[in-house]
């Protein structure tokens, strides 16, 4: 099972249930070609289930509540799988760099686990469900997201009313405007690693307790998100690039964890160096910045960027969301 990586375009935040609840969400998201993959085995002899992350887990069938791993603990009982199995997982990049991996892992395994039972779901509700395990069940901090890019792949927006209910749309993108997108598009890898729950439960607490600044910033980042699909849809890379700078500054009047000193010294090296505009992936705090470059700017923007110590990442987009490379 092979499942994207997402990369954040535009209105992220407003998945949090605590402002979508209230206000509604918009946001534009996408998948890149960076995966998270997942592989079952169904032992013939061993009466136990294996898991294999960063430890190993080995536990009897009838155990299934005692597994540490809270998000395959929580899957395999809400599908109701009581038998051998083995559950092995790799990705292309860790867990806390803010490419949303913990919503790749469910979707993967949900659907990964879903094929091996015969049991056929949409991709909606491939998202859905990994929404439900992931905030309902595990009880993470967190919004819907990561867990519809990773399961639709390619740049979709999302509306989402205060019920939670999702309508997915690719945007209509011209073939010349992706290429470059993926061109004047940099992602650089902070080297800082970081707990993205703390920050998103700040922001959820703020935006539950409606505090003014907050829903402010909150309610523009939501308008910045519509004018981004409008940029893109209109082939106006630029004005995409000068957006994710608004929106970077308005993502730092939310939280006082999104950023930081070097965080800043970075962004405003770039800005003063051919960027239009960036942001963090994620919550913020650390893992990858990305850039857009202005025309002709990208080599030395690079450049610079890797001399202050940051790691350059190259990426395109994924066009195939979660995808089942073989079956069991």
């Amino acid at each position: 099972m092979r499942t994207p990586f997402r990369l954040p375009i535009g209105g992220g935040g407003t998945d949090l249930p605590s402002y979508y609840r209230k206000y509604e969400g918009f946001l534009v998201t996408a998948a890149i070609n960076k995966y998270m993959f997942i592989n079952l085995n169904l032992p013939a002899l061993v009466n136990k289930i294996k898991i294999n992350y960063s430890q190993v887990e080995i536990v009897d069938v009838d155990r299934i509540h005692t597994i540490r791993h809270n998000i395959v603990r929580e899957t395999l009982r809400y599908l109701n799988i009581e038998q051998p199995i083995e559950i092995g997982s790799m990705a292309d990049l860790s867990a806390g760099t803010g490419m949303g991996s913990s919503s790749s892992y469910t979707v993967g395994l949900l659907k990964a686990l879903n094929q091996m039972k015969r049991r056929y779901i949409s991709v909606q509700e491939l998202a859905e469900e990994a929404c439900k395990i992931e905030i309902e069940l595990v009880g993470s901090p967190i919004g819907k997201q990561d867990q519809y890019a990773a399961a639709f792949g390619g740049i979709i927006s999302l509306e989402i009313d205060k019920l939670g209910n999702v309508v997915v749309k690719p945007l209509k993108i011209d073939h010349e405007t992706v290429y470059e997108l993926e061109h004047r598009l940099m992602m650089f890898y902070t080297n800082i690693e970081r707990n993205a729950n703390e920050i998103l439960a700040e922001q959820s607490k703020k935006a539950t307790i409606d505090e003014s600044t907050a829903i402010r910033s909150m309610h523009r980042i939501k308008e910045i998100g519509h004018e981004i699909k409008s940029a893109l849809e209109n082939d106006n890379v630029t004005m995409f690039g000068k957006l994710l700078h608004e929106h970077w500054l308005e993502k730092k009047r939310i939280s006082t964890k999104i950023s930081n000193r070097s965080i800043d010294r970075w962004y405003d090296k770039a800005m003063q160096n051919g960027a239009l505009g960036g942001k963090l992936m994620g919550a913020g705090g650390g893992g990858f910045l990305l850039l857009c470059s202005d025309y002709g700017k990208r080599k030395h923007l690079r450049k610079l960027m890797e001399a202050e110590g940051l790691r350059y990442m190259d990426f395109q987009f994924d066009w195939e969301g979660s995808k089942v490379l073989g079956n069991i």
